[in-house]
């Protein structure tokens, strides 16, 4: 039964912080998904599991694997990238210009300080 459940809290953070990554709120990605919002803030509070089929439909929506919604959150440089990357897809070509942009004049930054 621990096992489910920090199966259910990972699996909830993890939805919870890929819709955040979107700015939409739960009534947004329920409406995509098809559930009541009542139904997201369960899944994202882990207090139930979705079943097979809305999993599926829940990553498809988030543009990820139903694998890497059960996975632990990563520090590898990879999995932030492909986060960074969810994050500048919803902006337009200038913005996405300028934050990329910003990160690499911190970045430079940052590694001068070494």
């Amino acid at each position: 039964m621990e096992s489910r459940k920090s199966l259910a809290a990972r699996l909830g953070a993890k939805i919870a912080t890929l819709r955040k990554a979107r700015n939409w709120t739960q009534a947004d990605l329920a409406e995509r998904v098809g559930v009541d919002t009542e139904t997201i803030s369960r899944f994202e509070r882990g207090a139930t599991l979705p079943s097979l089929v809305t999993l599926e439909k829940i990553s498809r929506i988030l543009q990820v694997g139903v694998g890497e919604l059960l996975t632990e959150t990563s520090v590898q440089p990879d999995d932030q990238a492909s986060m960074l990357s969810l994050w500048l897809a919803e902006l337009d070509e200038a913005n996405r210009a300028f934050v990329i942009d910003l990160i690499r004049l911190t970045c430079d930054h940052l590694r001068q300080d070494k």
